[in-house]
C-alpha cells in the first residue's frame, strides 16, 4: 500500500535540505529520501571542509610572510590538526547523525535509501511506495566527471572526496583540471610541502572567468611551487608504484597521487524521471523561473545545471517552496550569480565577463583597479596581488558583471554583487562614500578607468 504524503523530497543536499525542512516547519507532510549523506556535497567533501585546508594554507603562508613584515618566523606545516578539524568539527567523520535529526526535528520523515520515480507523484523506495499529493523535489546534485582517458578507469584515483578524507598527505600529486576546485586543491597541498602538478586542458586556468583572474591565479600557484601546465591534455594514466601521465604535447609526469578534478555530472539515468516527461539522459534538469521541472514535479540545485554552489541551491529552495506553498515572490534571476574561488588571493566574480557581456552584442566599458597600487594594498603589502574589474553596459550605464580579486576578493565582492542585481546606476556608484583605507575601495579607481 502507497503511503500518501504532501511532497516527496529526493536528494537531501543543501537545496533537498532546506526544501524538506521549510515545507514540514509550513505543516506539510514531507518525506525526504537520501542513500548517502544529508546536506550533501558542500558539508562532508565539499564548501566546509576544503575552505577548512585553505584557511589552514593562507595561515602557513601568512607566517611565511612575517620576515618581510615584522621580523622572523619558524613555520613549520602539520597535516594532522587540519585533519582532525575536517573530522571532528565538519564532517563528524562523515557520519550525518546531527543533521538527520535536525531535519526530523523539522517534522520531516527520513528515509535513507535510493529513490526511483515510479509514476506521476509515485516513488518507491526499497520496499516502500510514497504517493505526493502535491509533488516530488528533485535534489538530487552532481557527482565528480571522470574522463575516459585510456588507462585512468580502475586506477585508486582521488576525486575531491579522497583529497579532503587524507589523513597522511602524498609527497607529490598530479591534479587534472584546472578550474576552482584543481586550483584551490592544488594551492592547499603545495603550500603543506607536497610536489604539485596542475595539468589544464584549456588555454589557461580558471578558464569560466576573466583571462585576468586567470594569469592571477597561474602566478599564484607557481609562487606556491605549483607545476602548470596549461593547453595539454592527459592522453593516457599508467598506474604502478604512483602515477605516471602522458601529455598530448609528449611530455609525461609522475607523481605518488592523482586528483581528477575536471568537473562534475548529473546522473538521472537510474530515477525513473522519464515516468514525468523527463530525459534521463539529460545532462541537468530544466526548470523554470518558478524551478518547475514538470507537472507538480520541481528541481533546486546541482542538478539544475545553473551553478554547482550551495548559495544557487538555497536560492533555488526558497523559490521552490514558495511555489509549493503558494506564495507570492519574486522569480529566479541568475543576472547576478556570484562566485569565488578561494585561493590566496580570492578571485571573487558575479555577471558576465568582458567576453560574455560582448558575446551578448552588449556595448561594453570596461574599467580596472589594481589592488597593490590602492591605498589598502599598499598598507598590506605582501601578499596584495589582485585587482578590480568592472563590466558596464555602455548604453544603459550599469554594471553587467565584475571580478573582485585580492586577500578578500570574495569580501569585496559583495558591493558588486549587490551592484549587479540591483542595477544601481555607474555615476551612482561614482558618487558614493567608499571608506578609506580599505580593500573594496578599489571599486572607485575601477569606476575613473571605465572607458
Amino acid at each position: 500500500m502507497a503511503e500518501t504524503v504532501d511532497v516527496v523530497v529526493v536528494g537531501l543536499g543543501v537545496g533537498g535540505e532546506e526544501v524538506a525542512g521549510r515545507l514540514a516547519e509550513a505543516g506539510l507532510r514531507v518525506v525526504g529520501v537520501e542513500g548517502r549523506l544529508v546536506g550533501g556535497e558542500c558539508p562532508y567533501w565539499g564548501c566546509v571542509p576544503s575552505k577548512m585546508m585553505i584557511r589552514a594554507g593562507n595561515a602557513l603562508a601568512e607566517a611565511r610572510r612575517v620576515p618581510q613584515l615584522a621580523g622572523a618566523a619558524d613555520v613549520r606545516a602539520d597535516w594532522a590538526p587540519v585533519a582532525r578539524r575536517i573530522r571532528d568539527e565538519a564532517t563528524d567523520s562523515w557520519d550525518d547523525k546531527v543533521a538527520v535529526d535536525r531535519l526530523v526535528g523539522k517534522g520531516v520523515t527520513f528515509v535513507r535509501g535510493w529513490a526511483t520515480i515510479t509514476g506521476p507523484g509515485e516513488v518507491t523506495v526499497g520496499d516502500r511506495v510514497f504517493h505526493a499529493s502535491r509533488g516530488i523535489v528533485l535534489g538530487t546534485g552532481t557527482e565528480p566527471a571522470v574522463p575516459p582517458i585510456d588507462g585512468l578507469a580502475g586506477t585508486p584515483l582521488w576525486t575531491n572526496r579522497e583529497a579532503i578524507e587524507v589523513e597522511t598527505l602524498p609527497a607529490s600529486l598530479i591534479v587534472l583540471g584546472g578550474g576552482a576546485i584543481g586550483v584551490e586543491l592544488a594551492q592547499v597541498f603545495a603550500r603543506f610541502g607536497v610536489t604539485v602538478t596542475v595539468v589544464e586542458a584549456l588555454d589557461r586556468l580558471v578558464a569560466l572567468e576573466e583571462p585576468e583572474s586567470s594569469d592571477l591565479a597561474h602566478d599564484a600557484l607557481t609562487r606556491d611551487g605549483v607545476t602548470v601546465h596549461v593547453g595539454v591534455k592527459a592522453s593516457s594514466v599508467h598506474h604502478a608504484d604512483g602515477f605516471t601521465v602522458s601529455l598530448s604535447d609528449g611530455r609525461t609526469v609522475s607523481a605518488e597521487k592523482l586528483l581528477v578534478a575536471t568537473g562534475r555530472k548529473v546522473d538521472l539515468s537510474k530515477l525513473g524521471v522519464d515516468r514525468v516527461g523527463l530525459d534521463p539522459a539529460a545532462r541537468s534538469v530544466t526548470v523554470d523561473e518558478r524551478m518547475r521541472a514538470a507537472d507538480k514535479v520541481w528541481a533546486v540545485g546541482d542538478v539544475t545545471g545553473h551553478g554547482a554552489f550551495t548559495h544557487m541551491a538555497m536560492y533555488q529552495a526558497g523559490i521552490a517552496v514558495r511555489d509549493i506553498l503558494g506564495q507570492d515572490g519574486p522569480p529566479a534571476d541568475y543576472r547576478a550569480t556570484p562566485r569565488v574561488t578561494f585561493t590566496d588571493p580570492e578571485i571573487g566574480a558575479v555577471g558576465l565577463t568582458e567576453a560574455q557581456a560582448r558575446a551578448a552584442g552588449t556595448r561594453v566599458r570596461v574599467g580596472t583597479g589594481q589592488v597593490p597600487s590602492s591605498s589598502r594594498g599598499w598598507i598590506h603589502k605582501v601578499g596584495n596581488e589582485g585587482f578590480i574589474k568592472l563590466v558596464e553596459d555602455a548604453d544603459r550605464g550599469v554594471l553587467v558583471g565584475a571580478t573582485s580579486a585580492g586577500p578578500v576578493g570574495g569580501e569585496v565582492l559583495s558591493a558588486l554583487a549587490v551592484a549587479v542585481h540591483a542595477q544601481v546606476p555607474v555615476e551612482t556608484l561614482r558618487h558614493m562614500i567608499y571608506a578609506y583605507p580599505t580593500f573594496h575601495r578599489g571599486i572607485e579607481d575601477a569606476l575613473r578607468d571605465l572607458h
